[in-house]
């Protein structure tokens, strides 16, 4: 049974997942599973490989249909609403993204105003400045008129979160967003990711492989494992040594962060 925090199931939530089965082809990866999102919260999956975290993610984005349940999103199933009102509601960092050839980064950041416009409003001074924005926060502002396709991984990948976030949406889904990025920019991006919970109101759903980041950034944190929820809560309240081992088959000692206070994963040696 999947260990809860009761707190954080108090209240109406933006985004929820009622008896969701998700699969492929006949293969079912998600079983049964009820989930809620907290508003206003930097909620974060962990799990081992192909337990279903990135599925459940593309899922609550529409991007996956389920077999059975439905994903609710503001009162009413996600697949009630037209594509581009849930593209104003809900923004997507897929795990892998490919750019058209020859694109400047400006041009695919400028992309994510598109649930914006219409054919009585297209380009505003508001879409001009949310691509700046988002742009400086990801710090790619230089890179504005260099093809996406030059650029390193590392690069491009932040240039895939400035067009999220020119997107402005209320809530952002980040599936592996730190991949390709080496410690210094994963730690800026996630930094960046705490920041706009805490200041812009967001609520984040992120897919992180790193535990001891999830514990440091997450205010909500959902343990998965067999695409079912083991555990979830305020990390302080769930990362335990009998959690890991339960859910990744990794002996180890948590300690207290001494930077941050949260759960510190030491994985213990082999004799």
């Amino acid at each position: 049974m999947a260990i809860r925090n009761s707190e954080d199931a108090v209240g109406a939530v933006r985004l929820a997942g009622r008896g969701l089965r998700v699969g492929y082809d006949k293969r079912t990866i998600i079983h049964d599973l009820d989930i809620d999102i907290p508003d206003d919260s930097f909620t974060v999956i962990v799990g081992p490989n192909a337990c279903g975290k990135s599925t459940l993610l593309r899922a609550l984005a529409r991007v996956l249909a389920p077999t059975g349940g439905s994903v609710v999103l503001d009162g009413r199933d996600i697949s009630a609403y037209p594509s581009k009102e849930v593209a104003r509601r809900v923004g997507l960092l897929p795990q892998t993204s490919i750019a058209p050839d020859g694109i400047t980064v400006l041009d695919l950041v400028s992309r994510g105003r598109f649930p914006h416009q219409s054919m009585l409003q297209q380009w505003s001074t508001a879409d001009e400045q949310a691509v700046l924005r988002a742009m400086e926060a990801t710090t790619v502002t230089d890179l504005a008129e260099r093809t996406v396709d030059e650029l390193s991984g590392g690069q491009r990948q932040r240039v895939w979160v400035a067009m999220a976030l020119a997107q402005e949406t209320p809530l952002l889904l980040l599936d592996e967003p730190t991949t390709y990025l080496d410690i210094a920019h994963q730690i800026e991006l996630l930094d960046l990711f705490s920041e706009l919970n805490r200041e812009s109101g967001h609520s984040l759903v992120a897919v992180l492989h790193d535990l001891n980041q999830a514990a440091r950034y997450a205010t909500h944190l959902i343990a998965m494992k067999e695409g079912r929820v083991v555990a979830e809560g305020a990390p302080v309240d769930i990362v335990t040594a009998e959690l890991v081992e339960e859910v990744f088959g990794l002996r180890c000692r948590v300690i207290d962060d001494p930077e941050s206070g949260t759960p510190l994963v030491i994985p213990l040696a082999r004799r």
